[in-house]
């Protein structure tokens, strides 16, 4: 939902969630209920470890870490609720009142997110001292990664500075040499992987790749979140990123050739029948390509939910927005250097403000983090006002309408979405 991608697929799969491309989408849109759904079981069992795990006969490290794991999660499901929907029930044990009303996000964040994140901090293993079959559980680093982000969406930025600053001292990460590696096979739960999500390359795990694989030909899955024209040309020249983010048609990856679904035009223009202006291309997610010919290996890809490019770029934000800009560009330009860019050298505090924004974009790009950078920085109506865009409504998501119904409308819907 942002300048950076399409539905993609062919226009007769799943055609709803075009309303999403368009912000023509209502409170009872079944891929939001589902959403809203999944992260409150979450919450639901994070706070069933949170109750039963201290009455455990167990070592009292391990239920330390137990505990910090289960709350590092609740954590990270609030994130993602209060950014999508503000003000929310606010569910800390394990059998909830159905009739619970909205608490103010802000209590969210300093009475559950912030500390859930801090007691995570104190309790979990840095990365280094898990042994390789514990790759995926959440760590200090993840927490402190974490706790940064919060802070930023809080304006915040002497804490998110502290926290991202402390996650780059342990020297517990790094960026990949190769970019690509960031988020392919090669690089999963390594040198640049803060927290992301595992899964076994078969149709039990994980449909993440699959739904945003090539369509067609090679079959390698849906083919939805289509990396969009805006974002293909707003990548620097030289730029590697571009590459390893875009599948383009008639493109060889791994020696596989890229023809692409019939069923899909490979150009829409926004001018027919001149045709002089592209709305829209046929390209593919590039950062979810699994090597192979089918779409069963697709199901083994880990989804990166936290890497070490992020932190470098919160901690530049930070600094940049406390005034210690120069050391700001450090971060900035380590990003820089491994895309293939020159360094900047400004030193107006404006000017670099926009560039980490822009730097943001580039590196994170079909990532889900685009859409809530526009909203948090006040620029989703400038820069989304004319897919549909409106302020006052569409900084959050509706409640959704089941919830509402449930509660016997004890929950109230945000503003305008009635």
């Amino acid at each position: 939902m942002s300048d950076d991608s399409y539905k993609g697929s062919n226009p007769g799969d799943a055609s709803a969630i075009e309303l999403f491309n368009t912000f023509q989408f209502t409170a009872s849109a079944g891929d939001i209920s589902r959403w809203y759904s999944a992260l409150y079981k979450g919450i639901r069992r994070a706070n069933i470890v949170i109750e039963e795990v201290p009455s455990v006969p167990m070592d009292e490290s391990l239920k330390k870490r137990l505990l910090g794991e289960a709350r590092f999660l609740r954590a990270h499901f609030y994130f993602d609720l209060v950014r999508a929907f503000g003000d929310l029930p606010k569910v800390t044990v394990s059998t909830p009142s159905r009739k619970l009303a909205r608490s103010p996000k802000s209590e969210i964040y300093s009475e559950i997110i912030v500390p859930d994140l801090l007691f995570a901090n104190e309790n979990l293993l840095e990365k280094s001292q898990y042994a390789s079959t514990d790759a995926g559980r959440a760590t200090k680093g993840a927490a402190k990664s974490l706790l940064s982000k919060v802070y930023i969406f809080q304006n915040d930025f002497v804490n998110a500075e502290k926290y991202a600053l402390e996650v780059i001292a342990t020297g517990q990460y790094d960026l990949e040499a190769e970019y690509e590696n960031a988020f392919s096979l090669k690089g999963q739960f390594g040198i640049e992987s803060i927290f992301e999500l595992g899964a076994e390359a078969n149709s039990g795990g994980s449909q993440f790749a699959n739904t945003q694989g090539v369509r067609g030909t090679p079959n390698r899955g849906w083919g939805f979140n289509r990396p969009s024209v805006e974002l293909i040309n707003f990548f620097e020249p030289n730029d590697v990123r571009k590459d390893a983010t875009v599948i383009f048609l008639r493109e060889t990856i791994d020696g596989v050739f890229i023809s692409g679904d019939p069923g899909t035009q490979d150009t829409v223009y926004t001018n027919p029948p001149a045709n002089k202006i592209i709305k829209e291309i046929e390209t593919y997610n590039q950062k979810v390509w699994v090597p192979g010919t089918g779409t069963l290996e697709q199901f083994g890809y880990n989804k990166r939910i936290i890497r070490y490019a992020d932190v470098l770029l919160l901690a530049a934000e930070a600094l940049n927005e406390n005034n210690k800009t120069a050391t700001a560009l450090v971060h900035l330009n380590k990003v820089r250097q491994r895309a293939g860019l020159l360094p900047v050298a400004d030193s107006d505090k404006a000017i670099v403000r926009q560039k980490i924004a822009d730097e943001r974009r580039a590196e994170l790009a079909m990532e889900g983090n685009r859409l809530w950078d526009l909203i948090r920085t006040g620029k989703a109506a400038n820069v989304l006002g004319s897919l549909g865009f409106k302020v006052g409504k569409h900084e959050f998501f509706p409640i959704p309408q089941s919830e509402i119904d449930l509660s016997e409308k004890t929950l109230q819907q945000n503003p305008n979405w009635d």
